[in-house]
């Protein structure tokens, strides 16, 4: 594998962990007490400096990534990965940070066709 492809996938790796905390961490802030009471507008703004460090591992990937710029994936190749790296992420999160949801077959099956949807994607 070349190294920008290594770049890409790492740098959208660090952006979902980015993401993931901004669309989810504040569910888990809600339970501390110095957030309990923060308002929608506040919690809101919290996810939006959150998520400008997504876009700034976000942005350089797709550059850096796409085919266009002498990368390595075309559009397709990268909103797969991405989107593959988001749910591998968000289970992990899931998981470690949440611990009352539970990790069932049906979810196990969604992730298998994910699996299959990068395959056909990267299918020549």
């Amino acid at each position: 594998m070349q190294m920008k492809a290594i770049y890409t996938i790492a740098l959208l790796t660090v952006s979902n962990i980015f993401m993931t905390f901004a669309w989810y961490g504040h569910l888990k802030l809600k339970e501390m007490s110095r957030f309990q009471l923060l308002p929608l507008a506040a919690v809101i703004f919290l996810s939006w400096g959150i998520a400008l460090f997504e876009y700034s591992f976000q942005v350089p990937a797709n550059r850096i990534g796409f085919a266009g710029n002498g990368g390595p994936f075309n559009l397709w190749q990268l909103k797969v990965i991405q989107e593959a790296l988001s749910i591998t992420v968000f289970t992990f999160f899931t998981l470690l940070v949440f611990k009352n949801e539970t990790l069932r077959i049906n979810h196990l099956i969604g992730f298998v066709f994910l699996i299959l949807a990068v395959y056909f994607i990267f299918k020549k």
